[in-house]
């Protein structure tokens, strides 16, 4: 057998023994092994180590388009907590007349309070308003393993004996999705590797199902919009929450600002004192001042007091861009791709929000 026929079952590169700087090495010993695995993935699972990978994103556009060439169900992957950005754009194109299984992954660190039958409904509106028609919505905790038996069976009935692939931008959970549905069926664990790293899959996985069609992991495509790229590695399980967001209000007068770290920052420019909800991970810290006093901050301790970013970062971090908006309606979110969202309980509202240059911010009608 030669070593061209091996492939990482924590990846899906293939395996080579004779450049370890490059994709795929193993050592040769690592081939007598009953699951063979490359040096990238076992440094990952082992030591939590990442090493870059030079995949661009042609090679990722390249394996969507190959869907397109298949009869097959397509399983699509979002994360709960970051819907907007994490969405892969033009799907449908992509996936040709195969049928589209929605997925929001993350569901436990949303507020107990949010109801799921409403943020279901919530999901397929915006769904569709982004041009996808999903043939069912679901929502999951793949790190908790809630919903699993639930989509389990829907793949099984929608895929209709055809093979199924699992889409997803960079970070939405998808291993650890595939990860939960193998276990479900056949009780083996971590099969996949996983990580809060984005880009931990390389190529398709391919994983055999018994009626001789198969579930392929597909690489997560890589959303440049999202924070994620703009925040130290070491930073990343930061914007990664893993307990339930609690909400943090604040009363605000005109003129205020608040802080996000030094990751993102937020006037409120008028509109009389009003409350504003924020929902974004714990270990970022929020910061109030006065408007008036909010870049000289800023200037002076974005690396401290202010952080994410890291003080050896800012010569690289991208300068924080403004977006004006005029709040028109009670209940609408501010949405920092990639970071949280504040909720604007009151309309008639002027506030600018700031991000890094290239992180969007929208607005949406409040999700809870």
């Amino acid at each position: 057998m030669t070593e061209e026929q091996f492939v990482c079952i924590g990846c899906g590169v293939k395996i080579q023994t004779e450049h370890p700087d490059e994709l795929g090495y193993a050592p040769e010993s690592a081939l007598q092994k009953e699951q063979i695995i490359c040096q990238r993935c076992f440094r990952l699972k082992n030591y939590n180590e990442i090493q870059d990978v030079s995949l661009t994103d042609d090679d990722f556009l390249k394996i969507l388009h190959s869907i397109g060439d298949t009869n097959a169900l397509v399983v699509k992957i979002v994360d709960i907590f970051d819907f907007n950005g994490s969405w892969l754009s033009g799907l449908q194109r992509f996936v040709g007349g195969n049928p589209i299984l929605l997925v929001g992954n993350k569901a436990d660190i949303l507020p107990k309070s949010v109801k799921r039958q409403k943020l279901t409904n919530w999901m397929k509106r915006e769904a569709k308003e982004l041009g996808l028609n999903a043939v069912d919505v679901f929502l999951i905790s793949s790190a908790r393993g809630q919903g699993i038996p639930e989509v389990t069976e829907a793949i099984e009935e929608y895929r209709n004996g055809q093979d199924v692939y699992v889409v997803g931008c960079t970070n939405v959970g998808k291993s650890t999705f595939i990860n939960r549905i193998i276990k479900e069926v056949t009780g083996e664990k971590d099969v996949i590797t996983t990580s809060h790293f984005p880009g931990t899959t390389l190529d398709l996985i391919e994983i055999p199902l018994d009626d001789g069609s198969a579930l392929y992991d597909t690489p997560g495509i890589i959303n440049h919009h999202q924070m994620a790229h703009f925040v130290d590695k070491k930073d990343l399980k930061l914007l990664s929450p893993k307990k339930e967001i609690k909400p943090k209000v604040f009363q605000l007068n005109e003129s205020q600002t608040l802080f996000f770290g030094g990751l993102a920052r937020l006037d409120y420019v008028s509109g009389g004192r009003t409350s504003l909800t924020c929902y974004v991970p714990a270990e970022i810290a929020i910061h109030r001042t006065k408007l008036e006093n909010a870049d000289e901050l800023y200037e002076r301790h974005a690396g401290d007091m202010l952080t994410p970013p890291r003080k050896d970062q800012l010569g690289s971090f991208p300068e924080l861009t403004a977006h004006e908006f005029t709040i028109k309606d009670d209940k609408t979110d501010i949405v920092f791709s990639g970071l949280g969202w504040v909720t604007v309980n009151e309309g008639n509202k002027k506030v600018t929000a700031y991000a890094p240059k290239g992180v969007n911010v929208t607005l949406r009608s409040s999700l809870i």
